[in-house]
């Protein structure tokens, strides 16, 4: 699809959603010819069996359904994550009894690179700094360490375990619950700003 043929429904939606940028990355609104790259990627049953809505397999008629339908609902903002404009995941959050949830993905290509990290950040800071946000929440399989140390890594606490339906496998598993206090990410931001960085080495010789 081409710029002459998006709807008004995909300018408006673009319009209302920023565009955040990170060191390596660039977040922005999900558009209907990014559908092939996305469904490419999500269709891996390491991924899907890591989230709650995708499912398995994933086809190019998923990935236009969702891009149809993502970013309408009040309380829902999607990203997909991008670097030197090339897609390679997807983040967000949503409402989970009515307090916003963070979610994520990446291709497995992308992954173990700090990206899911990176695109996480940028989209609590908006949900804190621009929507005004007091509380997030989120979940990891507690089969799925990484994906608990990037919510760690943010700056998310611990709340307990719960069940979460898997739509991939059609089954409920456990997962661990996180929460995150708009207070205590202004302190982590504050801490990490006033850090001071490594000295560079020099070489010698």
């Amino acid at each position: 699809m081409s710029l002459l043929d998006r709807t008004p429904t995909d300018t408006f939606r673009e319009g209302s959603t920023p565009v955040l940028e990170t060191e390596r990355l660039c977040l922005r609104a999900p558009r209907l010819e990014d559908a092939k790259l996305v469904a490419a990627l999500a269709n891996d049953r390491r991924i899907a069996e890591n989230t709650t809505r995708i499912p398995h397999p994933y086809a190019l008629s998923d990935a236009r359904e969702w891009i149809g339908a993502v970013n309408k609902k009040d309380g829902e903002v999607a990203f997909l994550v991008t670097m030197a404009a090339e897609v390679i995941g997807a983040c967000g959050f949503r409402d989970r009894d009515d307090v916003p949830e963070v979610g994520y993905w990446l291709g497995v290509p992308f992954w173990g690179n700090g990206y899911a990290t990176e695109a996480a950040r940028a989209v609590i800071d908006h949900a804190f700094t621009d929507r005004g946000h007091k509380v997030l929440l989120a979940a990891a399989r507690v089969s799925n360490p990484a994906s608990r140390r990037v919510l760690e890594k943010c700056g998310f606490q611990w709340t307990g375990v719960s069940l979460y339906r898997v739509r991939a496998i059609h089954s409920s598993v456990p997962v661990d619950r996180f929460r995150l206090e708009r207070g205590i990410w202004a302190s982590i931001k504050t801490w990490g700003a006033a850090r001071p960085k490594p000295p560079v080495p020099r070489r010698t010789g």
